[in-house]
């Protein structure tokens, strides 16, 4: 069974974070390691509010080596790091393990909140992260600030954003549409520094979405461990985050999350013996 490894921030009610990443990888049958750099909480007196707790550095580094004691993954993803102090230690874990296929979801701001990443952390993702990244998974405000374009608002801004990102050291960015490109189509766009591929399914009109992010990139990492090429990697990724935005679930009156069972009708593994 391929290990893997997501670095991400804990979403406590389970849609989004490394709590996404590890019900993913289950789903794709891969073994999951993760290593905590923030806490995600939610103040139900205010409804969508969140706050972002950061881990300190030496807390983070402990979770490394406790996850890389038996040798390299096959593959790992970064998600939400806190800091840049976080993101620096990550890419030198990734410099120790060359072989390990690196997905880079660059996680500049918290659904549901204000906080977007400081200066430094953005600057930090640029220099650390996306140089080492196999494939990028920015959405369309994470293009906009990496690329340094501003918002993106056609296929051509994608495909302009795509290449200014490439430019900075990712191998393949993805920049994902989502519902914020408008449009009757959930529209995907894959470059490998040569050409674009344009993934499109249907778009799914509901809240119940938390999580589809940090889904995808959770999905191509796992694909990529079990051996895909990353054009197959995204399409499959691009499908299975499909059912789950389907199939979402209403978790609480504030917020929907993906079900990531979804794809594999999970709901149906075990089912209460009968008498």
């Amino acid at each position: 069974m391929k290990k893997v490894l997501t670095i991400a921030g804990s979403d406590s009610t389970g849609g989004a974070g490394l709590q996404a990443d590890l019900k993913t990888f289950q789903e794709y049958g891969v073994f999951g390691f993760s290593s905590l750099t923030s806490v995600v909480t939610m103040d139900p007196d205010s409804g969508w509010s969140h706050e972002v707790t950061e881990m300190p550095v030496d807390l983070l580094e402990k979770q490394l080596i406790s996850v890389f004691a038996g040798g390299p993954v096959a593959a790992l993803k970064t998600g939400m790091m806190g800091n840049e102090t976080n993101i620096a230690l990550a890419s030198e874990y990734i410099a120790r393990y060359p072989e390990t296929k690196v997905v880079i979801d660059p996680v500049i701001a918290c659904k549901g909140t204000a906080q977007i990443l400081q200066p430094k952390s953005v600057a930090a993702i640029k220099e650390y992260l996306l140089p080492v990244a196999l494939v990028t998974t920015p959405n369309l405000l994470e293009a906009g600030i990496l690329s340094e374009m501003g918002d993106l608002t056609s296929i051509e801004d994608m495909k302009k954003a795509a290449r200014l990102i490439h430019q900075q050291g990712a191998k393949n960015v993805v920049v994902k549409g989502g519902h914020r490109l408008g449009g009757d189509k959930a529209v995907d766009l894959l470059y490998d520094g040569t050409d674009f591929v344009l993934l499109e399914n249907e778009l799914y009109q509901t809240d119940r979405n938390h999580g589809a992010g940090c889904t995808f990139a959770a999905a191509i990492t796992a694909g990529l461990a079990k051996g895909l090429s990353v054009p197959a990697a995204v399409a499959l990724g691009k499908k299975f985050v499909a059912q789950a935005i389907k199939q979402g679930v209403q978790v609480n009156p504030y917020v929907g999350h993906v079900w990531h069972g979804a794809y594999n009708t999970a709901e149906h593994r075990i089912t209460p013996e009968q008498d």
